[in-house]
């Protein structure tokens, strides 16, 4: 588990491609809220659209979700803590007028950079008329 990256996953570096290739630009890695130490993988500051690139196994995938056999009754509340603070984070990002993607690591990559160039696109296009 040590091993497991915080930033720069294979997802998470291919999704970063495709948004580049559709002519997006974004911060990396950057903390949102001064008020939260949470950070978020892709923002766009324009666009005010957080994205967060979630592992299945620590973010607990409702299609991949497993419990490691020993420790079991531990690690089922780690997760499920992760869970609760994946919630909390984008009640509070959305209270603060923030967009919040999340994409799993099982997403196909082209479906999502679609997904959020379009959620941007619109963000911005409704940022800049009156």
């Amino acid at each position: 588990m040590q091993t497991t990256r915080r930033r720069d996953t294979a997802t998470e570096l291919d999704l970063r491609r495709a948004l580049h290739a559709n002519g997006l630009r974004f911060r990396v890695d950057r903390q949102v809220l001064p008020s939260s130490r949470r950070r978020a993988d892709i923002v766009f500051v324009a666009a005010k659209t957080v994205v967060f690139v979630d592992g299945c196994f620590w973010h607990y995938c409702p299609r991949h979700r497993s419990f490691p056999k020993a420790n079991a009754a531990w690690w089922a509340d780690k997760l499920e803590e992760n869970r609760r603070r994946d919630i909390h984070t984008n009640r509070t990002l959305r209270e603060a007028g923030w967009h919040v993607e999340r994409v799993w690591e099982h997403e196909e990559t082209a479906a999502a950079a679609i997904r959020i160039t379009k959620i941007v696109r619109e963000r911005l296009r409704r940022r800049r008329s009156p």
